[in-house]
């Protein structure tokens, strides 16, 4: 038997808890249990707080999350931790050097967890997600955001436009 996906926002009585595992368990207002679930963004670069997935140990959405405010604050907190460990995506606060203006180069650059370099293997690996704001994919997989490119400094504006 398939089990059926509920809107936790709008099935009140559900709980969220972390086991001593580590892992979170569902529990539904009817008493279902999925222990281990894994809360998803859908789209988790455009609207972070919005259409979050709760996905069981098999891969099978249990639970819908339209709005991520509208969960109570308790459960709330359960879910955002989970989220911030499962997407990590430093943003770029200042650029302090380009190796070459050519690719693959290696960019040092001043982030909001530190510090880091990374190759930027090629000019396609920056994208552009609106007028303002980008995502730049490092050499090794981790994506660096710029949120709005106007807010870096002067110098770092003007080794980014090289690439643009």
């Amino acid at each position: 038997m398939t089990p059926q996906i509920f809107d936790l926002v709008s099935a009140p009585g559900f709980t969220l808890e972390r086991l001593a595992s580590g892992q979170l368990l569902l529990t539904s207002a009817q008493g279902e249990q999925h222990a281990g679930v894994v809360p998803v963004r859908a789209f988790p670069i455009a609207a972070p707080d919005e259409g979050i997935s709760l996905v069981s140990t098999e891969g099978r959405e249990v639970a819908w999350i339209p709005q991520l405010q509208d969960v109570p604050p308790a459960e709330r907190a359960l879910l955002q931790e989970d989220l911030a460990l499962r997407d990590f995506v430093p943003q770029i606060l200042s650029i302090k050097s380009v190796s070459t203006f050519a690719t693959p180069s290696v960019w040092a650059v001043e982030t909001d967890r530190g510090d880091t370099t990374f190759v930027l293997k090629g000019e396609e690996d920056i994208r552009r997600l609106s007028r303002t704001a980008l995502m730049i994919a490092g050499g090794e997989g981790v994506q660096y955001s710029v949120p709005d490119m106007g807010a870096l400094d002067r110098a770092s504006r003007k080794l980014l436009e090289r690439f643009l």
